[in-house]
């Protein structure tokens, strides 16, 4: 192509964006998603909007290392730069073909994100950009240079300027701002540079040196050494206020060799294995630990089916209580919070919402127990892979020193589902069965997100999080990926000595997934996405098979040798005590464990029918006489409420009651040779007299026997809570396809040709019809004439193409504007089939 043919360059990011395809529109608002929010109206308003502190500091934010340390060589060099230019500031005197091959493409991803704009021989940052990554007053930039000759010398007199040029051998100028001209190109000639540094004693060049690589200010005294004069009167330290000297950008790049960067970081940094394991090793541990989780998880709500523990005011899970829940489930306090925020995640806990309110099992719950167990962990890892809950939170402090809670405010954290599936991503990159480096990982997502150094600990937290809550769950299996790990993230198994298909990008984020914006996560016992189907299909067959039976022993035990189905494991947990866990679960049959079934409503000829219908051993006579005789003194008791009272029908049992000294804190007193009134009230009553080793029921104000039916108590329905982003989320293609087309939009012809139809007559239908037609026109991409009347009561009609429906709008692209626009669905009168308008070129 000739100079003449080819295209001027832009002279603004607004130019810049007119000449770009739809192809890269789209790819510039899906990296930069807050751009879409609200729709921009044309280029113009794009190019604005891009320019914005917020949008660019958050842009700069989702860079890997090396294409921030282009974009801050490029604060510090020309505006604007050439290619080649850039190339010496990152590549310096000695270029690394690394550097040389990765520019390229660093080059691009910043002009893909709109912080960078004109062709490589006027390459030019967004002012904003600019701004941000810069030197300003006192603040060197992040390459740790400092401001330019001309900067650091706008303070300086006249006088003092031509000085400098005299001592280091220049002429004298006319004027300041030449003399500030030739200071400079004296430092940025390198030969000349050369001749000046060696002249200098070892003493003032090491403290040239100390400076080069930052920071790049100094102090010094009124009277300063004569290492340090010689280097002001050269202008090689220059003054910017009382008592400091700076070392100018120029010197500073000629002492590092013309590199901005004292360490380019091209590539990423690998992630290596630390130990590999057999894939059917790593895959049987990560199921036998999924198994555990669902045991952890159905232990920790079954201890609270008469009552959780109270939420404190401000929210949360106290820290006796954490310390009482970790030590029931025989963990530390860590993964009891663990626990307790993946049973919240996943809306099987929450608070009742009564006025003394306590947390409690919610309906949800007792679907997601009747659920096979590979699909229960489906649910669990689901919803833990996009919460932003953070247990790893629990027991630190907020920036206000308030302690944070299991279960309270303030464990949110917005990139807590980026880091996990990023540092899962980067498992799936391994061979199947390799465990990865933990320090590998984390330097692998420092290198990926090094802008916030806010967040930078927190991100290598949350990323050493993943890790252990991955083992937790059952996700890894001795540090390695599992098989349904795999599955979960939408990756496939890899290929025997290969590595696997990552899913998502560099930056982690998850695959393209339709969901309505807004909407709360699917509760237990729906639909999960295809990627958790998939996982639960895996799973299924590295799980034992549900057992039907147990083991009787003589010694008043059951042993279960495996997981027991569900109904059996309940009545079972009813009938007897668990005595211990593991590989195989120890029951054991009390009186008081008998009596608790008896209570919830069972007899006796139930319970032997029971063992005898699951026992694969005869049933122990010891066993056998323990129920009958509990059956026998069951319910010869009776309590009520007075305060309360006893009542038996052998008066020999109430005076022995009467007679026991155990009985003196009840307040009893004989009101007939049958009855006892007590001081005690009826819940006190019954425990008092269970303790001294009766067998009491309770009884109602009309004389029948109380049933204490197990596992009632339940939240009214909760949904699971709703993870805070930050930030709004990446568009579907159908939004992306709107908005690139409304860019585009020639708003004069097309405009009045489809708002000329608006003379015509509004259609009506009803309801029904309307939201039926809207949603198919949005999944065919079908184009609707629409009435619609506004907050003014004015109805109109508009040509429209659906996009998305969704929350009680419709999103459109109106043909009638040449806009993106949502309208609310009570508003749309009705709807009628229209054929769309020609694209732009079309006949």
């Amino acid at each position: 192509m000739s100079t003449e043919d080819k295209p001027p360059a832009p002279r603004s990011l607004a130019e810049d964006l007119r000449a770009r395809d739809d192809a890269s529109l789209a790819a510039l608002l899906r990296a930069r998603p807050d751009l879409v929010t609200p729709v921009p109206t044309d280029l113009t308003d794009l190019a604005t909007r891009a320019g914005t502190r917020a949008s660019v500091v958050r842009a700069l934010e989702r860079l890997d290392l090396f294409a921030l340390q282009t974009a801050q060589a490029l604060a510090v060099a020309s505006d604007p730069a050439t290619f080649g230019e850039l190339l010496g500031l990152m590549a310096g005197d000695d270029p690394d073909p690394e550097v040389a091959t990765a520019l390229p493409r660093a080059r691009a991803v910043l002009h893909e994100r709109a912080l960078l704009w004109g062709g490589d021989d006027r390459l030019r940052l967004v002012r904003t950009a600019r701004e941000l990554l810069a030197p300003a007053a006192r603040r060197p930039s992040p390459t740790g240079l400092g401001p330019d000759v001309r900067e650091a010398a706008a303070g300086m007199s006249p006088g003092r300027v031509q000085t400098l040029l005299a001592t280091a051998g220049l002429p004298a100028t006319h004027d300041s701002v030449s003399a500030v001209t030739e200071l400079t190109a004296l430092f940025r000639d390198r030969k000349r540079m050369a001749r000046l540094l060696a002249a200098l004693p070892p003493d003032s060049r090491e403290v040239l040196d100390r400076l080069a690589w930052g920071p790049p200010y100094g102090q010094i005294t009124a009277d300063p050494a004569p290492r340090l004069r010689l280097l002001l009167d050269r202008g090689l330290l220059l003054p910017t206020a009382p008592g400091t000297v700076v070392l100018p950008r120029e010197v500073a790049l000629h002492l590092r060799g013309g590199r901005a960067h004292r360490e380019p970081r091209p590539s990423a940094p690998p992630v290596t294995a630390a130990r590999s394991h057999p894939p059917p090793s790593a895959d049987g541990a990560a199921a036998g630990q999924a198994l555990a989780a669902l045991g952890a998880v159905e232990e920790l709500l079954r201890g609270w089916d008469e009552g959780g523990p109270a939420v404190l005011r401000a929210g949360g899970l106290s820290v006796r209580e954490l310390r009482r829940t970790a030590a029931d489930l025989e963990v530390s306090e860590p993964v009891a919070a663990f626990w307790l925020e993946s049973a919240y995640g996943a809306g099987l806990l929450a608070p009742d919402g009564a006025e003394d309110e306590h947390y409690a099992a919610t309906p949800a719950y007792d679907a997601w127990r009747e659920l096979p167990a590979a699909r229960r962990w489906a649910l669990l890892a689901d919803a833990w892979l996009t919460s932003t809950r953070t247990p790893g939170l629990v027991g630190g402090e907020d920036a206000r020193d308030r302690g944070h809670t299991a279960l309270g405010p303030g464990l949110d954290r917005s990139a807590a589902p980026e880091v996990r599936r990023r540092v899962l991503t980067l498992l799936a990159d391994l061979p199947e069965g390799a465990a990865a480096d933990t320090e590998a990982v984390t330097a692998r997502l420092r290198w990926e997100r090094p802008r916030r150094e806010d967040d930078d600990d927190l991100r290598t937290r949350l990323a050493r999080w993943a890790l252990l809550e991955a083992e937790l769950l059952g996700v890894t299996g001795r540090g390695a990926l599992s098989t349904h790990g795999r599955a979960l993230i939408g990756c496939p198994a890899s290929p025997p000595g290969g590595t696997a298909r990552t899913a998502g990008g560099t930056d982690g984020r998850p695959p393209a997934r339709r969901t309505a914006r807004g909407s709360t996560p699917v509760p237990p016992g729906g639909a999960v996405g295809e990627a958790a189907e998939e996982a639960a299909r895996l799973l299924a067959p590295l799980l034992p098979e549900p057992l039907d039976h147990v083991l009787l022993q003589a010694d008043l035990t059951a042993v279960a040798p495996g997981p027991l189905e569900s109904g059996l494991a309940q009545l079972l947990r009813v009938a007897a005590d668990v005595e211990s866990t593991g590989g195989a679960t120890v029951y054991r049959f009390t009186p008081g464990s008998v009596r608790r079934a008896l209570d919830s409503g069972r007899t006796a000829e139930e319970l032997h029918a029971f063992l005898a219908a699951h026992a694969r051993t005869p049933v122990p006579q010891p066993l056998t006489y323990l129920i009958d005789d509990v059956a026998r003194r069951h319910g010869r008791l009776r309590v009520g409420a007075a305060s309360a009272y006893v009542r038996c029908d052998d008066d020999a049992t109430v005076r022995e009651i009467l007679a026991d000294r155990r009985a003196a804190g009840l307040g009893l007193r004989s009101l007939a040779p049958t009855v006892l009134a007590a001081r005690a009230d009826p819940a006190s009553l019954l425990e008092g007299l269970r303790a001294m080793g009766f067998a009491p029921a309770a009884e109602s104000a009309e004389g029948d026997v109380v049933v204490a039916r197990a596992e009632r108590r339940r939240t009214p329905p909760r949904a699971a809570p709703r993870p805070v982003v930050d930030g709004p989320p990446v568009p579907d293609e159908a939004l992306l396809a709107a908005t690139v087309r409304a860019l585009r939009a020639d708003v004069g012809p097309r405009r009045a040709e489809a708002a000329g139809g608006a003379e015509g007559v509004a259609p009506r239908t009803d309801a029904a019809d309307t939201l039926a037609a809207v949603q198919a026109a949005a999944l065919t991409g079908g184009t609707l004439w629409i009435g619609h009347v506004d907050a003014g009561g004015i109805a109109t009609r508009r040509l429209v193409a659906p996009v998305r429906v969704e929350g009680g709008f419709a999103t459109v692209f109106d043909h009638t504007a040449d806009e993106v626009r949502t309208y609310p669905l009570h508003r749309i009168t009705g709807v009628a089939e229209a054929q769309a308008p020609p694209r732009d070129g079309a006949d």
